[in-house]
């Protein structure tokens, strides 16, 4: 592999690393992992990665994907707030 092509695969992977939907992916991992943890504790054995996955999708994702976008379209169009001592009279 030549450095052109190293630099081009290394900006490939950070672009990749910056989208909003691998984040997105990522963020949804983790609550797969915690819903596994949760359900492994319950019932005492782990219950393994695809059971979790299925259980959370059919349980939470619908939830966690709507209160996600509230969370995230309220931050996207909050107002800035006003630095202090500059409020309107």
């Amino acid at each position: 592999m030549t450095s052109q092509q190293k630099e081009i695969d290394s900006s490939s992977r950070e672009f990749v690393k910056q989208s909003t939907l691998y984040q997105e992916f990522l963020a949804e991992r983790e609550e797969i992992l915690k819903h596994k943890w949760l359900e492994s504790e319950r019932l005492g054995y782990d219950v393994g990665f695809e059971r979790a996955l299925l259980d959370w999708i059919r349980k939470h994702r619908e939830g966690w994907r709507a209160a996600r976008r509230q969370q995230l379209g309220q931050s996207l169009t909050a107002p800035a707030q006003q630095p202090v001592g500059s409020e309107k009279k």
